[in-house]
C-alpha cells in the first residue's frame, strides 16, 4: 500500500560527491565520444528510414556514491534550479544510459538525475536483504533535496517508476514509462508475455533482442555503443529484478492520480503496441504514443523524435489515443 510521502529521510550524506564533469558521464568512463552537436530535433515523418544521430555534446554533470541501507547507489545530477527530471534505467543500462536525453533535458532548464540501481555500474551489489527499490529511489530524492519530480522509467525501469507512483504519488508531477511491462502481474497479461516469447528468446544477444531491426540495419556503431554501456553496466552475468513494494495489479492501475505517458514501438518484442493500448485502458490519466520502426528503447533509437514529444509531455501535453511518429 502507498507510504506517507511527507518526511524527508534524514542523516544520509553523499560519500563521494565528484567535481564537475565537462562532458557526460558516459564519456568520462569511456563507453561514448560525444560529437560537438546533436541532430536535428525530428527526424522525419512517420515511416521515413531510420537515420543515425550522433550523440550530443553533454552538459557538465555532478557524480556522486550516495550511501543507502546496506549499500550505495551511483548517480550523477546536472544541478540548478530548474524542474527535477530523474531517469530510471532498463535492465540492460545504468546510469550510463542516457547520453542523448541529458543535455538536450538540462538545455529545456530541467535539472537531470540519473542513477545506478544495486547491481548495475558503480553502485553495490545486489542481495536478498536490500530494501525495495522504490526505498532506495525514495532515499535518492531526499537526500538530493528532491521533493516533486518527473520520473521517466525505461523498461525495467518503469517497474520501479511505476511502483514509485502508486507508492509516493504525490511526489510526482508526471510519469513516463518507456515501452515498460511494468511488472504487472494480472494472470491474462502476463500470459500473453509469455506466449509472446519461446524459451530461446532469452538466448539471443541483448541488441538483437531490444534494438528494432531498422535501426541494426542503418546504425552499426549505434549498436556498438548501445552494447559497450550494456556491458559495462553489468556489476555481474545477471540481471537483478527490483525489488517492488506492490503487487501492481489493474485495481492499483485504475485508482493511480499521476499524469502518465506510454510509449510504444512497433517493432518491440518485450511489449507490441497492443499491449500497451491494453495497459492504457486501466490508467486514468494517461496517453501513449507508438513510435515507427523502433524496437524497445526509442530514447536511443530515434533520440530527437523521442526527446521532441517528451519535452512536450513534461510541459503538460497529451497525445491523442493512437498517436504515432
Amino acid at each position: 500500500m502507498p507510504e506517507s510521502d511527507s518526511g524527508k529521510v534524514p542523516g544520509r550524506r553523499a560519500l563521494l560527491r565528484g567535481t564537475v564533469l565537462a562532458t557526460a558521464v558516459a564519456t568520462s568512463t569511456g563507453a561514448l565520444a560525444p560529437t560537438a552537436s546533436a541532430a536535428p530535433a525530428d527526424r522525419g515523418r512517420p515511416g521515413d528510414p531510420q537515420v543515425p544521430e550522433p550523440i550530443p555534446q553533454q552538459h557538465p554533470v555532478t557524480e556522486g556514491l550516495l550511501e543507502v541501507p546496506g549499500g550505495a547507489l551511483w548517480y550523477w545530477d546536472t544541478g540548478g534550479t530548474g524542474t527535477p527530471v530523474i531517469l530510471s534505467h532498463a535492465g540492460t543500462g545504468s546510469a550510463l544510459a542516457w547520453p542523448y536525453q541529458q543535455p538536450v533535458l538540462a538545455r529545456a532548464g530541467y535539472r537531470v538525475i540519473a542513477y545506478s540501481r544495486r547491481g548495475y555500474y558503480r553502485s553495490s551489489t545486489a542481495t536478498a536483504g536490500d530494501p525495495s527499490a522504490v526505498d532506495d529511489l525514495l532515499t535518492l530524492a531526499n537526500s538530493l533535496g528532491v521533493d516533486r519530480f518527473h520520473l521517466l522509467g525505461a523498461a525495467l525501469g518503469g517497474f520501479v517508476a511505476t511502483d514509485f507512483a502508486i507508492s509516493h504519488p504525490r511526489r510526482l508531477l508526471s510519469l513516463a514509462l518507456v515501452n515498460s511491462q511494468m511488472s504487472i502481474q494480472e494472470p491474462d497479461f502476463v500470459a500473453t508475455l509469455n506466449r509472446l516469447r519461446p524459451p530461446e528468446f532469452s538466448n539471443l544477444p541483448a541488441s538483437v533482442r531490444e534494438l528494432g531491426p531498422s535501426y541494426r540495419a542503418v546504425d552499426p556503431e549505434g549498436v556498438k555503443a548501445w552494447e559497450e554501456i550494456s556491458e559495462r553496466s553489468r556489476s555481474g552475468p545477471a540481471i537483478p529484478l527490483p525489488k517492488m513494494v506492490n503487487r501492481i495489479t489493474w485495481d492499483l492501475l485504475e485508482a493511480l492520480p499521476v499524469r502518465t505517458l506510454l510509449t510504444a514501438g512497433d517493432a518491440d518484442l518485450y511489449m507490441p503496441p497492443p499491449l500497451t493500448k491494453q495497459v492504457l485502458e486501466h490508467l486514468p490519466n494517461a496517453s501513449s504514443l507508438t513510435f515507427s520502426e523502433v524496437g524497445h528503447a526509442p530514447h536511443w533509437e530515434r533520440p530527437s523524435l523521442f526527446n521532441s514529444k517528451l519535452l512536450q509531455f513534461l510541459a503538460g501535453a497529451r497525445f491523442p489515443e493512437g498517436t504515432r511518429c
